[in-house]
């Protein structure tokens, strides 16, 4: 009666890898055990179809697409600007005879009033820099509020402040260095820095392309976009595949490209403690189990194979968990019990997540197996050494 006693007490005072299954399951139910209020969720068919209508981040929900600064054209503060006037005759300028500007025995298409032997003189202004205020001083002009206006409203403006100095006066606005209307894009891409948008309503995805593209693989790369102090994210694949997430950009937006290789972690009753990479656009929990070899037979409960993760909201709400207010990820532990065959078609449809944490508890017997195979240790070979003296 006593041996087995002792046995006992000395399983119980062996060390473990994880809990055993029982224990996962009553932990969740105490409130002690359980303070950030994980939820336990049987894996089948149900679950995956609810999971299935997961929507991604939504990086439309930052709005701003339809506003009037969307133009792209739009004169402001730090812009550079060239300026360039055409005038008949010698000009206020003084320019002298534009090369190739002259009307010579012909009319010059540019210039309206221009007739048979007259000529033509043009004079590009230096650079003007549209200063705090939003204004800009031109010459014989005098000083213009240039922010709002596009080069073609700021160059009527120049040409009404000439009438009556210049004959038949005509002004060309360039941005030549366009800050109003520029985007940041920075992070893991092959061109990082300030591009300006056009009138053809540059995208996410197109800019991020003029930016030389991600130096790595889509699924392994996170697009961040700041829009009016609004942050949103999402991974690049799902940009690519969600058209409707690839959102007309707007002047002031800053886009980050981050490199975010996804793995998965691995305890318990495995080969060995491990993380794990992706390395393929999808993984589902069937292919995560096979990389790392599965349950081992000896140690291995196959009724408890767990796995965490801090699920979105909406998806928690939808799978009936009860979610505390104001939390965004709500702990899940996702349960899979691999003597059950349908477990092996639910385990090819549920997808992998990055971080997502995979636990295989322990048999109840192995602690038993434990403590057997130390005695075997320490038995054997005073065995061996009386076998051997005989």
């Amino acid at each position: 009666m006593l041996l087995p006693i002792i046995l006992l007490a000395g399983c119980n005072t062996l060390p473990d890898s994880g809990p055993v299954e029982s224990k996962i399951l009553n932990d969740a139910k105490k409130p002690e055990t359980n303070p950030l209020g994980f939820s336990i969720v049987q894996l089948d068919p149900s679950v995956i179809s609810m999971l299935a209508t997961q929507s991604p981040p939504l990086l439309s929900a930052l709005g701003g697409g339809m506003r009037d600064r969307l133009r792209g054209d739009r004169i402001g503060p730090g812009d550079v600007l060239q300026v360039s006037i055409f005038e008949l005759g010698s000009g206020l300028f003084g320019g002298g005879s534009a090369g190739g500007m002259s009307s010579g025995g012909g009319s010059n298409p540019l210039m309206g009033g221009a007739g048979p032997g007259t000529s033509v003189t043009s004079e590009n202004l230096p650079p003007i820099v549209v200063d705090g205020s939003g204004a800009v001083d031109v010459p014989y002009v005098g000083r213009l509020q240039a922010t709002g206006r596009t080069p073609t409203q700021l160059a009527a403006a120049i040409k009404g402040g000439l009438k009556g100095q210049s004959q038949n006066p005509q002004v060309l606005v360039r941005i030549s260095t366009d800050i109003t209307n520029a985007v940041i894009v920075s992070g893991d891409v092959k061109k990082p820095g300030r591009d300006a948008l056009t009138l053809a309503h540059e995208r996410l995805l197109d800019m991020i392309a003029i930016a030389g593209g991600p130096e790595h693989a889509p699924e392994d790369t996170v697009v961040q976009l700041n829009r009016d102090g609004r942050t949103a994210r999402i991974p690049l694949r799902i940009l690519q595949d969600q058209p409707d997430q690839n959102v007309t950009l707007v002047p002031g937006d800053r886009i980050q490209v981050t490199y975010q290789p996804r793995s998965f972690t691995v305890f318990g009753a495995t080969s060995k403690v491990s993380e794990t990479a992706f390395d393929t656009p999808e993984l589902s929990l069937a292919e995560a189990l096979a990389r790392i070899g599965g349950p081992l037979d000896d140690r291995a409960d196959p009724n408890a194979v767990f796995l965490f993760r801090f699920e979105d909201r909406q998806a928690a709400v939808r799978m009936g968990l009860p979610v505390r207010p104001g939390v965004a990820l709500a702990p899940v532990v996702y349960k899979l019990d691999m003597m059950n065959p349908t477990s092996y078609f639910v385990a090819q449809k549920f997808a992998m997540k990055d971080k997502d944490l995979v636990y295989i508890a322990n048999a109840k017997t192995n602690k038993f197996y434990k403590f057997f195979n130390l005695i075997s240790m320490i038995v054997g070979p005073a065995i061996t050494g009386l076998a051997v003296s005989r």
